[in-house]
């Protein structure tokens, strides 16, 4: 029996910014039946083209984007900080060097075929609906670019329509 019940992004009663930015949240996505994580904490949830939404941005060369790429759907999912240290290094290392969920201790579950870890206290699986890149012409405030993108590897934004949000129980 699950330990998660299905709610309405309506009825979802967080602090978005301390959810995403002060707590993190993992990006975890399927490709070919293989599955990858990463930690993130810059995006959104709000209301898009008539939808709820959840948005994130990932960069280039993450290992993460070509499973976000290769899927439909992705999830977000959030813990409690007695797991901060794990999301700290599935943030640090990546699945292209060694099977770092597996080294993790978190345990995969799936709904709507899409990936999550049952140590999550909410979940939000996310149909993609939207993707582009940043572009450096649209910076109104450029401090910004040398701030956090020195190199140029701007993120891609990704705006997915939230389908199910799973709490624990």
């Amino acid at each position: 029996m699950s330990e998660f019940k299905a709610i309405k992004p309506t009825e979802l009663d967080e602090n978005v910014c301390k959810l995403i930015g002060k707590d993190w949240m993992l990006v975890t996505a399927k490709k070919d039946n293989q599955i990858n994580t990463m930690t993130a904490s810059w995006g959104g949830l709000g209301v898009m083209w008539g939808r709820d939404v959840a948005f994130t941005v990932i960069r280039p060369q993450r290992f993460t984007k070509k499973f976000i790429d290769g899927s439909t759907h992705f999830s977000l999912s959030f813990y409690d900080n007695k797991y901060r240290d794990t999301l700290s290094y599935l943030g640090k290392v990546s699945g292209r060097d060694e099977d770092k969920i597996i080294k993790s201790g978190l345990t995969v579950a799936e709904e709507l075929d899409t990936p999550y870890f049952e140590e999550a206290k909410l979940v939000l699986i996310c149909k993609k609906m939207f993707v582009q890149p940043l572009n450096e012409n649209s910076f109104l405030d450029t401090s910004l670019i040398e701030k956090w993108y020195p190199n140029r590897d701007y993120h891609e934004l990704y705006i997915a329509e939230i389908e199910k949000v799973l709490i624990k129980k």
